[in-house]
């Protein structure tokens, strides 16, 4: 599975995080190939109504149609999936997509963002994508399933709201992790050399 954030670190960043009363969350970035799957973790520290997470990246056509998921933690069981719901709030275009829970009982959650028709492989986390084990296809060079004849959706830009959790957090890529490790490696070589 081609994640773009790992899920142990979303639901140990969750755990940490500063819990506050239920407010309202706003993640944004751009994905490079057409099986990548951006995840945004969120938290409920009591039972909550009117829970609404969605996107409003698709802007009639210039990004990439996105499928949604909601997924219970840490046994990544499927809660819900959604392709196209333009309806939950306002930005939203024809292929944007989101899902509303009128209740939703207390405890951590993973809202997954990715490109049509990258849809749940199963009813687990664990069982990964649709697109999982293909070659990634840059997004410039993909011919999206819900296209007008590959003439739109080449854009890269997601954006995901979250509406009455109380802590969100869209974990750092792997990439920002390698590039992290590879700052402090350069530091530490520096304080040593200039120690010696």
């Amino acid at each position: 599975m081609r994640c773009f954030k790992p899920v142990a670190i979303a639901v140990a960043l969750m755990a940490s995080a500063t819990l506050a009363q239920a407010a309202d969350f706003t993640f944004s970035g751009h994905i490079a190939y057409h099986n990548d799957v951006v995840q945004v973790g969120f938290t409920l520290v009591q039972d909550a109504v009117d829970v609404k997470v969605w996107t409003d990246g698709y802007l009639d056509g210039i990004n990439f149609d996105p499928i949604t998921a909601v997924w219970s933690m840490p046994t990544g069981t499927l809660i819900d999936e959604n392709d196209d719901n333009p309806l939950i709030g306002p930005g939203q275009t024809k292929f944007d997509s989101g899902l509303v829970f009128p209740t939703l009982a207390a405890g951590n959650y993973l809202f997954t963002i990715a490109t049509y028709n990258n849809a749940a492989a199963g009813a687990t986390l664990a069982q990964g994508f649709i697109y999982d084990g293909e070659t990634p296809i840059a997004i410039a060079d993909w011919c999206q399933p819900a296209s007008d004849n590959c003439t739109n959706q080449k854009g890269t830009f997601w954006q995901v709201h979250l509406t009455g959790v109380d802590v969100a957090t869209s974990v750092p890529e792997p990439e920002t992790f390698g590039l992290l490790g590879l700052g402090l490696a350069l530091v530490g070589w520096r304080v040593r050399r200039r120690t010696a």
